[in-house]
């Protein structure tokens, strides 16, 4: 999931004649230094609440338990958005808020709400009890979801459906479980520096053993239904506006009702919190995992579907289509070319696998009268984006379509060779053996990646003959820039 943008920046243009420069406080610059700076201070303050709670012991040893199950997780969020990478700075983000802004608002909050519902009712158990169950879910998942809002607000071009609210939702919700563990766990081991437990009948395994073991999903499962709705709302159209609020506020809703839910379960004694949890959250778990797994899949076929018109079209190769759609063949297409050109042309073929993606869904959402005002603008980007590395992609996604397509036997006339148009052709001219290197058409059998700069293909190599060199193809069956083909 750690890349670049899938969609490339406008670039900034000067102010015209009688233009005023935007105010300092509109400046990037600003905005970004304005959000670093908060948190880095909420950051540096939870870090203290932390440590002034726990002890320096206990906040050392919470951070060794609670930083287990964290690699786990991005890791499976990473795996899930591996078919549109979100960019880097968008994952840090989320969870440096949940880590830091997100778990700061829940202490203050929640800690503020419950002294002054005990000292109302002179019940302290009890605004223990509503405090659990009623405001911490809603003050938590509140928090967490401010972060989903900013990228589904701020960064709109990376929040294009289900998986990307599902991933952000879910490092958000990582990073605040990561925090609230950590706490825990050092409270947990002070209790027993105090009563002199240790072993597997301490305060701090069973701790370990309920947040860690088995249930580290739990902050995650809950804020992926908030990022479940924010996902469908970027599938709405402009003119879908009740749509596109209700949709995010539904899936808040449910995500406080989970979490309360799961919270309540601890006063039931210990069969009601085995009761909830086999009962709900391990289905609900499973089917949150079918559902963004169906998606993922989803969007895979949607990139299959949509890519053979710009195939047809001269910008892609007939068999890229097919290779952008199946993980397998990407990941061999990536690994191919590492081995031919190092970590440059590998990095090439993946910003180029993630500009084609990118293409696919906005083409997608063009067809189907969900494109922006912007669609022109963005298609070219990203079409230019992807002719620019095509000499560093093709070769590599042809080899892993010629591994990863279906087997048909075309009889003894082709003997070992794919024939025309089939996923086996090679994109230079004559069909190459299967297994035959594409590289071996360049003089001397050297990769293209030792001569020209990564992205930067031989001209005498364009794989079409009408072009000048450097310049992409027009024309054919899709429209040429300026037309938006879904117009209506």
């Amino acid at each position: 999931m750690a890349s670049s943008s899938p969609y490339p920046p406008y670039p900034a243009a000067a102010p015209g004649p009688g233009q005023r420069h935007p105010h300092w406080w509109r400046r990037p610059a600003v905005r970004y230094a304005a959000l670093v700076t908060l948190l880095a201070l909420s950051g540096l303050v939870i870090l203290a609440l932390v440590r002034e709670q726990t002890g320096t012991r206990g906040f050392l040893v919470g951070l060794g338990l609670a930083v287990l199950p964290v690699p786990l997780l991005l890791a499976a969020f990473r795996w899930l958005g591996r078919v549109e990478p979100a960019p880097w700075r968008n994952l840090l983000f989320a969870f440096a808020w949940g880590a830091c802004a997100a778990a700061l608002i829940a202490i203050v909050a929640n800690s503020f709400a419950t002294r002054w519902i005990a000292t109302t009712t002179a019940d302290p158990a009890g605004a223990d009890t509503l405090g659990a169950t009623v405001i911490a879910p809603v003050v938590e998942e509140s928090a967490k979801a401010a972060a989903v809002l900013l990228l589904f607000l701020f960064r709109r071009r990376d929040f294009t459906g289900i998986l990307d609210g599902v991933v952000v939702a879910g490092v958000t919700a990582t990073g605040f479980a990561f925090t609230e563990n950590v706490l825990y766990l050092g409270n947990a081991f002070g209790a027993d520096q105090l009563t002199g437990g240790s072993g597997i009948a301490s305060v701090t395994a069973a701790t370990f053993f309920v947040r860690i073991v088995i249930s580290p999903f739990a902050h995650p499962l809950f804020t992926v239904l908030t990022g479940i709705g924010f996902g469908a709302a970027a599938l709405a159209t402009d003119r879908q506006r009740v749509r596109r609020v209700l949709l995010p506020l539904a899936g808040l809703l449910l995500a406080m009702g989970m979490h309360a839910l799961w919270n309540g379960s601890a006063t039931l004694g210990q069969f009601g919190f085995l009761a909830v949890y086999g009962a709900f959250m391990v289905p609900a778990f499973g089917l949150l995992t079918w559902l963004v797994v169906w998606t993922r899949q989803r969007e895979l076929r949607t990139v299959r579907t949509e890519l053979p018109a710009y195939a047809v079209a001269g910008w892609l190769s007939p068999a890229e289509p097919f290779a952008l759609g199946s993980m397998r063949a990407r990941r061999l297409a990536r690994r191919y070319a590492r081995e031919h050109g190092g970590k440059p042309a590998a990095r090439a073929v993946a910003r180029y696998e993630a500009y084609a993606t990118s293409l696919a869904f906005l083409r997608h959402r063009g067809r189907t009268g969900k494109a922006g005002a912007d669609f022109v603008t963005r298609e070219r980007q990203l079409l230019l984006e992807l002719w620019h590395r095509r000499g560093a992609a093709r070769p590599a996604l042809d080899h892993a379509a010629r591994l990863t397509a279906p087997r048909v036997p075309y009889g003894a006339a082709w003997a070992g060779q794919a024939p025309p148009g089939a996923y086996g052709q090679a994109p230079y001219g004559q069909p190459a053996l299967h297994g035959q290197s594409p590289y071996a058409q360049f003089p001397q059998g050297q990769s293209p990646y030792g001569q020209f700069p990564p992205g930067q293909p031989p001209h005498a190599q364009l794989p079409y003959g009408q072009p000048q060199p450097g310049q992409p193809p027009h024309g054919g069956p899709y429209p040429p820039f300026g037309e938006n083909p879904y117009r209506r």
